[in-house]
């Protein structure tokens, strides 16, 4: 199964709506220093928490990638919910899965997040660019599209 087929298609539509500025956020988490490294099965269980958090708070997922030590996003919230309480739902979604598949406990990413709100469909598109090239940057594949943990493949029909 192809990693974009594990979030459910609507996951990683592309910018079909109307933009709308300072709704649609380009977000970083990270992993705490102390946690291993993520892998393959971590990576499945993260899009897992995507689907999860996407029931209990609607948001569109419109670019994403997942990596070892971090992960980025494009999303965009269901109005009246924030990003802050879809991050919340996702970073939390995915500890429980994960800890359980490590057993362990106690928190698994940084408390704080970091959001940029995109304002024009030109920033939008640098993200989306950003996002795709960074498993290249981090020297994991030579090309952004044999990174699995991508939606990549979404953008350019592989």
């Amino acid at each position: 199964m192809a990693a974009s087929e594990l979030l459910y298609s609507s996951a990683v539509s592309r910018l079909r709506r109307p933009f709308l500025s300072d709704r649609y956020f380009f977000i970083t988490v990270r992993l705490l220093k102390e946690r291993a490294k993520l892998v393959d099965a971590d990576f499945h269980l993260l899009a897992l928490a995507f689907n999860r958090a996407r029931v209990m708070h609607p948001f569109y997922l419109t670019a994403w990638v997942f990596l070892p030590d971090h992960w980025h996003a494009i999303c965009a919230p269901v109005y009246p919910l924030t990003i802050s309480l879809v991050m919340k739902s996702v970073k939390t979604s995915s500890m429980i899965l994960m800890n359980r598949r490590r057993a362990q406990s106690g928190e698994l990413w940084q408390a704080r997040f970091f959001d940029r709100a995109l304002r024009t469909v030109r920033e939008y598109n640098e993200k989306v660019e950003y996002i795709h090239l960074n498993p290249v940057k981090a020297g994991l594949v030579e090309r952004s599209q044999d990174w699995r943990w991508s939606s990549v493949n979404e953008y350019s029909g592989v």
